[in-house]
Parts: C-alpha cells; sequence; structure tokens
C-alpha cells in the first residue's frame, strides 16, 4: 500500500509503502509526549523522500543517536530517524494524508526508561 504524508505547509512530502495491519507506537518520552507523535516505522528501503530536502532542520538531544527533522517552516517533525529502529524512518501517523483508510492498533513504548522498552520490542 503506497501511502503519501508531510508536513503542514507542504514543503516536505514523502511517500511509504507499508502493508497492513499497522501497529503504531505511542511513547512517552520527553519530545513524543509534548508533541503527540504516533510512530509508524518504515523501513528505510520503503521511504522515498520527494520533496523538502533543504527545508529540513535537524536536532538531536540525549545520545545524539536519533536525529528529529522539523521544517523549518512551520516547525512539523513529520518523520524522523530514531534511535530504537536504526534502519527505520520513524512517520508520525498523523502526518499521512487523510483517506488512507488504516484502522491501526497502538502499543505504548515507555520512552521516559528507553533502554528497559527497547528491550521489550525484540
Amino acid at each position: 500500500m503506497k501511502l503519501h504524508g508531510g508536513c503542514h505547509c507542504g514543503a516536505v512530502r514523502y511517500a511509504i509503502e507499508i502493508d497492513p495491519p499497522v501497529e503504531l507506537l505511542d511513547c512517552n518520552c520527553s519530545i513524543c509526549s509534548k508533541a503527540g507523535y504516533l510512530h509508524l516505522n518504515v523501513a528505510h528501503e520503503h521511504f522515498e523522500l520527494l520533496s523538502g530536502q533543504d527545508n529540513l532542520m535537524s536536532y538531536r538531544f540525549g545520545t545524539g543517536a536519533a536525529e528529529h527533522l522539523f521544517c523549518r517552516t512551520c516547525g512539523i517533525k513529520s518523520f524522523y530517524q530514531p534511535r530504537s529502529h536504526p534502519d527505520a524512518y520513524s512517520v508520525n501517523f498523523r502526518c499521512l494524508d487523510p483517506g488512507h483508510g488504516l484502522d491501526p492498533s497502538r502499543r505504548s513504548f515507555d520512552g521516559r526508561n528507553w533502554e528497559q522498552a527497547r528491550a521489550s520490542l525484540d
């Protein structure tokens, strides 16, 4: 299934390929809980950045392993490179274009206790 998404202003656009059913990670870490981010992990080879490379701003904190990518125009993080899944991008489910018809399940991820939570994903 091919889906599209991007930031609020439309400068950053991407396409992803996924196979339903879809499971989202709902993380309670400091940045995800404040932003309401719902993680849909997509393997790098199933993600294509269509536009906006020059509009992306990078932000790192903590260990610096995750690269949070924000649109420099509207400030939305529609996808990023997570620490927990180094071979995938995390797409914000809420940034997918409407009308996709997905009915994903949600799994809590205790990002405030990252090391223990990451071990539970395996």
